[in-house]
């Protein structure tokens, strides 16, 4: 999957000129000086991983943090953001490194985990990472963005939907080339 840079105005393409997706990669990547916002423009949907941080102006996007930035259990969610709250744009924002991705290799890992730190027994944490393993393994990371983007846009077909990766070791965000762009 190819990555497109986005350091300079030029650099985004025409489909995301003056929305709430240009914006956000002129905030976060550009330093524009923030906006003043009373409602947001914008969902943001991306991974709970704590090494990553927008640079964006409050009030500006609603956001919802899910591993592998997997919204397929947040459907609600999104449509409140859309229907209720305004949104007018989805950047799905994933990154490198991600832990959702090869979730197999971490499962003795997440047993111990929640042995030592949640007081269950082996049988409980091994019986729920099976449960759930499948549901949310996310593969690799950019193809995993390009098929949830796709997803996104059959489900609310009217609603611009941008594929990013964000990149742990910079803080840049970076356009996942897909069918759109």
């Amino acid at each position: 999957m190819l990555l497109k840079t986005v350091e300079k105005l030029d650099d985004i393409p025409e489909l995301y000129h003056d929305t709430p997706i240009g914006l956000l990669l002129e905030y976060h990547n550009m330093g524009r000086e923030y906006d003043n916002y009373t409602q947001a423009q914008l969902l943001i949907g991306m991974c709970m991983d704590s090494r990553k941080h927008l640079k964006i102006p409050d009030n500006f996007a609603f956001i919802i943090r899910s591993g592998g930035a997997n919204l397929q259990h947040a459907n609600f969610k999104v449509s409140y953001a859309i229907g209720v709250g305004g949104a007018k744009a989805i950047a799905l924002i994933g990154h490198n490194d991600c832990g959702m991705r090869n979730l197999e290799s971490r499962k003795e890992i997440f047993i111990q985990g929640l042995m030592d730190r949640a007081g269950w027994t082996r049988e409980q944490a091994e019986e729920h990472f099976v449960k759930y393993r499948d549901q949310f393994e996310i593969g690799e990371e950019t193809s995993f963005l390009i098929k949830e983007s796709r997803r996104l846009r059959d489900f609310y077909p009217k609603m611009p939907v941008a594929p990013m990766l964000y990149n742990v070791h910079n803080n840049e965000l970076f356009l996942i080339l897909d069918d759109q762009i």
